[in-house]
């Protein structure tokens, strides 16, 4: 495989008695500094959102809560902000190269996508990014600008007529919880890949983890 290996140095505790490297698996690079910047913010941004949302929707965390015109104005201006790392992160070289990667579909996405909807056994091909993660990137993103169009006619009232903010809220109210099941959905597979969570935190992942689920990606 045609892979940049990085192991971590002697004495850095890596792997339980690798001594001066010898036993310590091999790791590829996966995410940058930024990339993983850029993640840790936006999942911030949206963790706030949606808590914020559920101590205004829900009465029992309203209570608790209290302070509901500081909850909102939080909400507010924590899902104003939520694109801004995204913006922000293009910038960088390898944050625009994974956005590409993440926009580009191949025969290997249907079959990966055949595969998980029939849950069969065996390898599902993929590239850095596989088709399910994909389809919840693009989901994702195009979920944040609806909530951040409805958002902004229902902050600004007077710029809209009430046909428009009454549709705003319904959208915008539906689509929250759709979204809160979808990152419940995320977190929970994040949850069962200590590996994948090890790439976002450190930026290397093993090489025997890249082979196996990302057998088609070229670092």
């Amino acid at each position: 495989m045609n892979r940049r290996l990085e192991t971590p140095p002697a004495g850095s505790g890596a792997g339980a008695g690798s001594g001066a490297g010898a036993g310590v698996p091999a790791r590829v690079r996966r995410f940058t500094p930024a990339e993983r910047w850029i993640h840790r913010t936006t999942a911030a941004l949206m963790g706030v959102c949606v808590v914020t949302a559920a101590c205004l929707y829900l009465p029992a965390l309203a209570e608790l809560v209290g302070r509901r015109a500081l909850v909102v104005t939080v909400h507010q201006w924590s899902g104003l902000l939520l694109p801004v790392p995204v913006l922000a992160g293009l910038v960088s070289r390898a944050f625009r190269a994974d956005v590409g990667r993440l926009n580009r579909w191949g025969p290997h996405d249907r079959v990966w996508l055949r595969a998980a909807r029939r849950r069969t056994p065996g390898p599902r091909p993929a590239a850095k990014f596989n088709a399910g993660q994909k389809v919840y990137a693009a989901w994702i993103a195009g979920a944040t600008l609806v909530m951040l169009a409805t958002g902004l006619i229902m902050w600004f009232t007077h710029l809209t007529p009430l046909a428009w903010r009454t549709s705003a809220t319904f959208v915008h109210d539906w689509l929250a919880l759709t979204i809160g099941i979808v990152l419940a959905g995320h977190i929970g597979m994040a949850l069962g890949d200590p590996e994948a969570r090890r790439g976002l935190r450190t930026g290397l992942v093993s090489k025997e983890w890249a082979d196996r689920e990302h057998p088609l990606w070229r670092p």
